[in-house]
């Protein structure tokens, strides 16, 4: 999630031998924590109930934009040192006093009027929660996208908040009982109802070359199983070029080549040195391989995007998922589609489940068509006063959009 090519300026994180005395409080610190409960903490902090778009969100960031401006008002915190780089449970050194205080600045650590060297079970904890707050993998050390968090002025996340309030406050009105809610730069996705979270998914969005677009519209078809047809963008872009790097990879992957009157051809018929594959339709056969995994899910819209499944599930483990074409891969897709289809009788998760493995192509219409809103939220709240951040991927926070009409 931070910014890339910037490794280079990172400080070392090689110190000095420590002394007996700081090896033996530091495996006393490590024997007595309980890490899986300080995340476990940390998600609970953001996990609440309340919608990304909603009203109630839109109150939570006003009352975090009232605590914010006093606070940046009187400066705000302090820039983090090079030296807090690569800090992690256990070390002992001034840096983690440091830290300490940053952390309390930001409400991650109770205030306290000292603080000692030790990265002790209060600082993981603390760790953990500003990492899930800004989408990290809560690990609990101070690594490359920890630390450039850690160095975003307090005046640059007030601004953030602001201008989220806007966007949050310009969708909330036009917003229904049932919905679901993919927001890009979070990579995730929201099923909402009541006005509460039902179900919350994480995502894999458009890369910043190819983006997913900003858009309301319904969800109105499942396809179980579907074939994928190639789009011409990544015949050009990335097919012509996997071919030349690999005369299999079509038939490893089991996309089959048709001319415009259906009538199939080889890969050897078509020259891979020009842009000659562009004027063929590719379909990839239904499967584990396939693109769009077990299941597509279609809204209307004039971009030619949608949600699916995916085979490379590994993708979803990373702080930043923006590496799709502009469609969006959803993890946990079965629950999803078992959501989306409530209306339809008898397609509960199981059910869902048993169409996957079975490979049949299936497509059915969703009865009661559920509104589906793509947008763009890199600051939010909820009651608990918990306040998220995710970075500018698409840089619209720099150009200050509130409405992507």
């Amino acid at each position: 999630m931070a910014a890339l090519g910037a490794a280079a300026t990172l400080p070392a994180t090689a110190r000095a031998q420590d002394s007996i005395w700081d090896m033996f409080a530091r495996d006393r610190v490590m024997r007595n924590i309980d890490t899986g409960a300080n995340t476990a903490y940390a998600n609970a902090r953001v996990e609440t109930i309340e919608p990304i778009l909603s009203f109630d969100t839109a109150y939570n960031l006003s009352v975090a934009i009232s605590r914010y401006e006093p606070f940046v008002a009187a400066g705000g915190w302090e820039q983090v040192p090079r030296e807090v780089f690569g800090l992690k449970l256990g070390d002992s050194r001034r840096a983690v006093r440091t830290l300490k205080f940053r952390l309390m600045a930001s409400g991650d650590m109770k205030p306290a009027e000292r603080a000692n060297d030790m990265f002790d079970e209060e600082l993981d904890r603390a760790v953990r929660g500003f990492q899930v707050r800004h989408g990290l993998t809560a690990d609990g050390q101070v690594g490359e996208a920890t630390f450039y968090a850690l160095s975003v002025p307090a005046h640059e996340r007030l601004n953030q908040l602001r201008l989220n309030l806007a966007r949050v406050e310009a969708s909330a009105a036009t917003l229904g009982d049932r919905y679901a809610v993919v927001n890009i730069p979070a990579a995730t996705i929201e099923a909402v109802e009541g006005g509460q979270v039902s179900q919350r998914h994480t995502a894999v969005v458009g890369r910043i070359d190819r983006q997913t677009p900003i858009l309301s519209s319904r969800i109105h078809q499942i396809n179980f199983n579907p074939y994928w047809h190639v789009p011409k963008s990544i015949i050009q872009k990335d097919l012509i070029k996997y071919m030349n790097e690999d005369p299999e990879y079509l038939t490893k992957f089991r996309i089959r080549i048709y001319d415009g009157n259906g009538r199939e051809l080889q890969p050897t018929q078509i020259d891979w040195s020009t842009n000659e594959a562009v004027n063929y339709m590719f379909r990839q056969e239904p499967g584990a391989e396939n693109s769009m995994g077990h299941v597509k899910i279609n809204f209307h819209n004039p971009h030619a995007v949608y949600l699916h499944d995916t085979p490379t599930k590994s993708l979803f483990a990373e702080n930043a998922r923006f590496h799709s074409s502009g469609c969006v891969r959803v993890d946990g897709v079965n629950q999803f589609v078992a959501w989306i289809l409530r209306d339809n009788g008898g397609w509960d998760t199981e059910i869902v489940d048993g169409m996957f493995a079975s490979n049949e192509r299936l497509d059915v219409d969703v009865k009661a068509p559920v509104p589906i809103h793509t947008t763009y939220i890199t600051a939010w709240a909820n009651r608990q006063g918990t306040v998220s951040f995710r970075d500018d991927v698409y840089q619209f926070d720099a150009e200050g959009r509130v409405t992507f009409a």
